[in-house]
């Protein structure tokens, strides 16, 4: 991670998640608003929705871990060298770290979609886990750092525990559409403050911050509140579209339901009569 796209990939995983999680969770509670009571047996369509996500899970563990190992300068499964009597790539082996505890999250969402006898929120569970190791790392990750350096990866913590903590809710607060599109959110700000880390300490024009003024400190303070705003307004926007989308063409459904109803109601002289009508 120590460029702009090492910061880029994760910031664009953690938004289009975010953004998944959103659309996932609206169609679920359209759902589950118009089912009678007592009916919690979801469609094929949603858990086919959740062996994607936990299989793209799995393969961006895989993936990451892989990048972390065995790019150029990695550790290359490395931990310790005897020789020089040192730890190899530590930064390198932290985020290996955390992106395995996603990838044990994804085999959760997948075991408890396929097997019944998984209890119920263990989905849940891995991810809160998850969340919390990548902040456990993440707080343990800056010590020594300058000033800004380490404060902009502290305000990353607020959203990573955030989503922590809501997820850890979830496993015994289950279907709550308030909850869910507050994970989805605090994804989606966890991707935009990536990237905003990013253009702090890389960044693309060349101007270099100065990492010690105490003024920068506050105005990136500042920027974290922006980024939530903008990550509440784009979870809002996107599940007001989704929800609008998803009503259209139910109501069109319904229409065409009722017109089939009633032709198939009338007389074959009043059919034949309609076809003649349209023909005309």
């Amino acid at each position: 991670m120590a460029n702009f796209g090492g910061h880029a990939i994760p910031g664009t995983f953690f938004m289009l998640y975010g953004f998944w999680l959103t659309v996932k969770h609206i169609l679920q509670y359209n759902w589950r608003t118009r089912q009678p009571k007592g009916r919690h047996i979801m469609p094929p369509f949603f858990k086919k929705m959740e062996y994607v996500e936990g299989g793209f899970q799995i393969f961006a563990s895989f993936v990451g871990i892989m990048v972390e190992q065995f790019v150029v300068d990695g550790p290359h499964a490395r931990l310790y060298n005897r020789e020089a009597s040192s730890w190899v790539k530590l930064m390198n082996w932290q985020h290996s770290t955390m992106y395995l505890f996603f990838g044990i999250s994804g085999v959760a969402l997948i075991a408890s979609t396929l097997i019944k006898k998984v209890p119920t929120g263990v989905d849940r569970l891995t991810i809160s886990m998850a969340l919390f190791v990548e902040g456990f790392l993440f707080y343990h990750h800056v010590h020594g750092r300058d000033p800004l350096d380490a404060h902009i990866h502290s305000l990353l913590l607020v959203a990573v525990f955030g989503g922590s903590a809501s997820t850890m809710l979830e496993v015994f607060i289950r279907n709550n559409i308030i909850l869910e599109l507050t994970r989805a959110g605090l994804f989606i700000l966890q991707g935009t403050w990536f990237y905003q880390i990013g253009f702090v300490l890389y960044p693309l024009n060349g101007d270099l911050w100065d990492l010690k003024l105490h003024d920068n400190m506050m105005f990136v303070t500042m920027c974290f509140c922006w980024h939530l705003a903008m990550a509440l307004l784009l979870v809002a926007s996107t599940s007001s579209a989704v929800w609008l989308t998803v009503m259209r063409f139910s109501e069109k459904r319904r229409e065409i339901e009722i017109g089939m109803r009633d032709t198939s109601s009338m007389s074959g002289s009043q059919k034949a009569l309609l076809e003649q009508s349209d023909e005309e």
